[in-house]
């Protein structure tokens, strides 16, 4: 068809991997362009991103689709092959709606639990383990979120299924164990497993000197 398929993205970020997971998944062949975007944002990046300035962004075709649920949406439309979302309308709705609250609720709170230090981090694990409780129940009796196999929920969960255990091991600290969430725990087990997840997740210990790094930088701040 002779598109041309861009995207923008960082090496360590879990919106970035679910673009590139889903491009995987549908099979569609695209060209990667790391940012830095901590310290030096390209001009293609403010270029096609000048709202948020943010990876992920998808250029088609010359055109720019930022955010990744946007993306994901986006790509699930364009490309029919292998579907990531629900075909039924109810079942997509549904889909849009966990999707939402993993991202406005289980994950503002989960690093919130893992960043938080003195008096707070207490209220803060309290909260994230009970929208972790209220994720379980919505995936129990499934092998994914998306059924027999990984679809549009659980490449949204890649925080969950992923950067969860990366940063627990980074800190310290533990929120996702398999004694308090074993359905979630197994899930995310079978989702690393994968194939095409387990080739486009970011190498375990370079993430976690990472969030080591920033860990360490914000407890010297708390202390100063």
């Amino acid at each position: 068809m002779g598109e041309e398929l861009k995207l923008l993205g960082a090496w360590g970020s879990s919106f970035s991997r679910r673009v590139e997971i889903a491009l995987k998944i549908k099979g569609v062949e695209y060209e990667y362009l790391e940012e830095d975007v901590f310290q030096n944002k390209s001009d293609l990046l403010l270029q096609y991103n000048p709202v948020h300035k943010k990876v992920p962004v998808l250029v088609h075709n010359g055109k720019p689709i930022a955010e990744s649920l946007v993306i994901l949406k986006y790509i699930d439309e364009t490309w029919k092959d292998n579907p990531i979302l629900p075909r039924d309308p109810y079942e997509r709705a549904m889909a849009r709606f966990w999707a939402k609250f993993l991202d406005e609720k289980c994950r503002p709170a989960l690093w919130k639990s893992y960043t938080s230090v003195g008096p707070e981090r207490e209220k803060a694990h309290e909260e994230a383990q009970e929208l972790l409780s209220t994720l379980e129940g919505e995936l129990k009796g499934k092998k994914f979120f998306g059924g027999e196999t990984v679809g549009f929920l659980d490449i949204v969960a890649n925080f969950v299924g992923y950067w969860a255990g990366v940063l627990q091991e980074a800190v310290g600290v533990d929120v996702l164990t398999e004694e308090k969430f074993p359905v979630l725990c197994k899930w995310a087990e079978g989702f690393q497993n994968c194939p095409v997840i387990w080739e486009n997740l970011p190498p375990r210990d370079r993430l976690v000197g990472f969030f080591k790094t920033k860990r360490e930088m914000m407890t010297s701040f708390y202390k100063n």
